[in-house]
């Protein structure tokens, strides 16, 4: 399920960035992006008044970054995305605290779910399957390999 992310109140919720940060929407673009990745999921992270020259949509693999020019505001911009979709919406999850977002996100039919709640899913430890450990070879097979490397470099 994919998720409409409104950045700076994720960051708000989160005790590794803080909103003075001059870099704040860069880490958690790259936290988001790392998680997309883990997940197999894919995000909008929209913001508000993003860095000088800043605008448009980028890409960080499976994450999509907008920084919302004023005089429009993020709360807007996810709202208005949540209208192109159309019943589409109803495939994903609208991530912020504003009241406003939370109830457009529900009229249109998509999930929501609030900011702190999000961040503690961020930083939660993936819940994939543990790695499986590789067996020891036996002392035949570690024999067969010397044996094949020796003839390699005759």
């Amino acid at each position: 399920m994919p998720y409409l992310i409104d950045g700076h109140n994720v960051i708000g919720q989160m005790r590794e960035i803080s909103l003075s940060d001059p870099d704040d929407e860069d880490r958690l673009v790259a936290l988001l992006a790392a998680w997309c990745n883990r997940r197999g999921v894919s995000a909008t992270v929209y913001f508000d008044r993003g860095a000088p020259g800043s605008g448009g949509a980028a890409l960080r693999g499976r994450l999509t970054v907008r920084f919302v020019r004023p005089p429009r505001t993020a709360d807007v911009a996810i709202e208005d995305h949540l209208r192109r979709m159309g019943r589409g919406a109803s495939d994903w999850t609208v991530v912020s605290s504003d009241h406003d977002v939370r109830q457009a996100a529900r009229r249109a039919g998509a999930r929501s779910m609030d900011s702190a709640a999000f961040a503690a899913r961020l930083r939660a430890p993936s819940a994939g399957p543990a790695p499986e450990k590789p067996e020891n070879p036996s002392q035949e097979e570690v024999s067969a390999w010397l044996k094949e490397f020796r003839r390699g470099r005759s």
